[in-house]
């Protein structure tokens, strides 16, 4: 068996539910809390940094490595990084079967637009069986949840239940002690044909190996937020806002300005005669005059002048001038009074 761990993030697909900020850009490059949705991915995984045996398997779509590598050079140059491309649209199953030659040994699997508040620093040493991480949630019809054991064993995965029963709710995030399992279930998944309109899903893999006695248990999260949709992404940056990823200017950055926390103003932002906040993230080279702006993200180059945003997710170089109300904007974009 491997001796490393590989934390797998499969990141492919198109981000259909965030456009227009997803046209020019991959969904885990979207703007958030003063970083990328994969920054804060990242970030996660900060409680098992000590391991030097941590290597991270990226699997995206044709065409998304360019930007995804550019930024991790960038921002993460000593992450060691394998990239993998999964060329159709055939789900969860298939693209960890394009990544499967890094599924040899211990394999923490985690879908890019789920961020979780857990502590992983007890898989600085390797576990005994697998783990599924669940939320409880009031109502788990619209989730895949875990049955499970008094003792936690996980006995089968169940694709939106159409009772309240079981309300433990799988995040979309895995450990497997030996990732050949997996890819064991995987292959079988295939040749009978579970998938789903085309696509093979994660969860009839996982239920493959249970029924081969393969232990699974469940580890519970305290917090469980998604960047998967505009609303959610406004969402978990009012989360992270106030769960310390604020950032208060410096001084020098703002002029005659109301600032009203939890704010994140980026040191090479400059903001004159406005009010920013509460929930606002306002990234690099940000310029913001003569406004107010509420529960919005403003990416990196965004120009705002005489307008009043609320509720508003701006791309990257955005120009908004003598507008209010609520927008959604992609990457340079211009919008004008």
């Amino acid at each position: 068996m491997s001796e490393k761990l590989s934390i797998i993030i499969p990141m492919a697909g198109l981000g259909s539910r965030l456009r227009p900020l997803t046209w020019s850009r991959p969904k885990p490059l979207v703007s958030l809390a003063g970083a990328t949705v994969l920054d804060h991915l990242l970030a996660m995984f900060k409680s098992i940094a000590d391991r030097d045996d941590v290597e991270y398997v990226f699997i995206m779509s044709p065409g998304q490595q360019t930007l995804i590598q550019a930024h991790m050079q960038k921002v993460h140059p000593h992450v060691k990084v394998h990239y993998v491309e999964q060329p159709e649209k055939k789900g969860q199953s298939d693209a960890l079967w394009h990544a499967r030659e890094f599924l040899s040994g211990e394999a923490l699997i985690l879908f890019s637009d789920t961020l979780i508040d857990n502590d992983f620093s007890f898989l600085a040493e390797p576990q005994p069986q697998a783990i599924a991480w669940v939320k409880a949630v009031p109502d788990p019809r619209r989730f895949g949840v875990a049955e499970v054991t008094a003792s936690g064993q996980v006995l089968r995965l169940i694709e939106k239940p159409n009772d309240m029963n079981n309300n433990l709710a799988v995040v979309g995030c895995y450990y497997f002690p030996d990732g050949t399992h997996l890819v064991t279930a995987i292959e079988e998944q295939v040749q009978k044909k579970i998938s789903l309109k085309g696509e093979y899903f994660l969860v009839d893999a996982i239920n493959l190996m249970l029924e081969k006695k393969i232990p699974m248990r469940i580890e519970q999260v305290k917090t469980w937020l998604d960047a998967g949709t505009s609303e959610a992404l406004l969402d978990t940056n009012r989360h992270l806002l106030e769960n310390g990823y604020d950032r208060e200017p410096a001084p020098g950055q703002l002029e005659d300005t109301v600032i009203i926390p939890p704010v994140y103003i980026h040191p090479e932002a400059r903001v004159s005669t406005s009010i920013i906040g509460p929930f606002v993230s306002v990234g690099a080279g940000s310029l913001v005059q003569h406004s107010s702006i509420r529960d919005s993200i403003l990416s990196p180059g965004a120009h705002i002048t005489n307008a009043n945003l609320e509720g508003s997710l701006l791309g990257y170089d955005v120009v908004v001038n003598g507008l209010r109300g609520k927008f959604n904007l992609g990457d340079n974009s211009w919008a004008n009074w």
